[in-house]
């Protein structure tokens, strides 16, 4: 997209928490001084929120200075054009500069249009599934409640007209094959466009935001509590498999047939699941924690089983290999966070020094195959121990996969989980531990 300084801000509260007073300040001055949000270009809906929104509202959260909180605020308002769909679904691309304009192509929306990509013009779930943490504070902060009314369910009444039609409210009255959520969702017609269902890229923080939302109102918030514990339950009948090997992975579901392979993005859901699991009944907790730890040993069998000890894209358990990528098109690796965030809970819910023994051979590989001379590189080829460089630091790595590293030899209350919520970019939002305005 247009929008510039994605490092900078996705890495401001990771600078903050680590007590790196220097380069925050520096980063700080750039926002205020250099931050332009008034950009010509296309960016996407999701990035932007995860990691610009979250962000700067972490950072205000974390520090109350004013220059987060109206940045982040001028940026949502830029947003909301994006939900001017006849469901209230966004779609997933919004023009930052064309705002109010109408244009020959899009005399409606003027400036949201759907990924070329992504299956028949729908929107994707792990996109507009996840923005309701964010968009809550967002409408806390400014005291407008069209933010919270985009992202979640609210009861029609003179204040919600019944046209607007919002997130919570189309996936409800959907029908869910199995019980699950297929990643493609017309922002037309509010039906699915396909039975892909993946808990890895294109439907994996949705699931997140769900446990995370009920969490973040101070488990006030039943709707989303009832509708993880579904969604997880019809994960756990059928798509939780074992391997012959003995390894539990979560296969990915096509139109009922099961495509034995877990992505480096679903390894996030040991931690998720460890996270819910704290608040389940006595017989779910045991076997949802058992299940999270599962999980996380797999993927950390992923990362055991290459030459670098750092983990492939996606791996698959087919054909005698386990937990080992089999094409060439997904042996690279990133410099992907998922995998070290479930370590972090894992760590803080059960303290198993394994956890940290398992985060350090992670630190050990990035350090002898990714650090390069400006900063860290994803590599090309984890089964090689020569690998080529990809030449990119993406901004996550110093968002997610440097601070969950860093909280994972912290103290607990280095931003406890009792009073965080981290979003989709590790980003910290504060729990609601009032009655909740939005």
């Amino acid at each position: 997209g247009g929008l510039r300084g994605a490092t900078v801000i996705d890495a401001l509260d990771t600078l903050y928490i680590m007590e790196l007073e220097e380069e925050f300040q520096e980063a700080k001055e750039w926002v205020e001084k250099s931050f332009d949000l008034n950009v010509n270009g296309e960016a996407s809906l999701f990035e932007v929120n995860i990691r610009y929104i979250g962000g700067l509202l972490a950072t205000y959260y974390l520090t109350g200075e004013e220059v987060f909180k109206s940045k982040a605020l001028e940026l949502g308002e830029k947003l909301l054009p994006a939900f001017n769909t006849p469901t209230g679904i966004p779609r997933g691309v919004i023009n930052l500069g064309r705002q109010g304009t109408r244009s020959l192509f899009f005399p409606c929306s003027g400036m949201s249009w759907s990924w070329g990509w992504a299956s028949a013009g729908s929107s994707i779930l792990a996109e507009f599934g996840t923005l309701h943490l964010e968009f809550l504070h967002l409408s806390e902060l400014s005291g407008n409640p069209v933010f919270a009314e985009k992202a979640s369910n609210p009861q029609p009444g003179p204040l919600h007209p019944p046209g607007v039609m919002n997130i919570r409210r189309v996936l409800n009255r959907v029908e869910k094959p199995q019980g699950l959520y297929p990643n493609f969702l017309s922002p037309v017609t509010g039906s699915w466009v396909q039975h892909h269902v993946s808990i890895g890229g294109l439907g994996d923080s949705f699931y997140e935001y769900l446990i995370k939302s009920w969490l973040m109102s101070d488990k006030k918030d039943s709707e989303a509590k009832k509708m993880y514990d579904d969604a997880l339950e019809a994960i756990e009948k059928h798509l939780v498999k074992k391997s012959a090997g003995g390894l539990t992975y979560i296969a990915e579901w096509r139109g009922g047939i099961l495509d034995h392979k877990m992505g480096h993005l679903a390894c996030f859901s040991g931690g998720m699941i460890a996270l819910g699991a704290q608040h389940a009944a006595q017989d779910r907790r045991q076997r949802h924690m058992e299940l999270a730890a599962e999980i996380t040993s797999t993927c950390h069998e992923s990362y055991a089983r290459s030459d670098t000890k750092l983990g492939p894209e996606a791996f698959r358990f087919d054909a005698g290999s386990e937990a080992t990528a089999t094409r060439l098109s997904e042996r690279y690796y990133i410099l992907r966070p998922e995998v070290v965030e479930s370590y972090m809970y894992l760590w803080r819910l059960t303290h198993d020094p394994k956890y940290r023994h398992w985060g350090w051979e992670v630190v050990k590989a990035l350090e002898k195959h990714c650090r390069v001379e400006a900063g860290f590189s994803g590599i090309r080829d984890v089964y090689t121990t020569t690998p080529t460089h990809d030449n990119m630091q993406q901004s996550f790595f110093l968002a997610e996969t440097l601070k969950y590293l860093y909280l994972l030899f912290c103290e607990d209350d280095v931003l406890s989980l009792e009073d965080w919520v981290f979003n989709t970019e590790a980003h910290p939002l504060p729990i609601n531990h009032t009655d909740f305005k939005a």
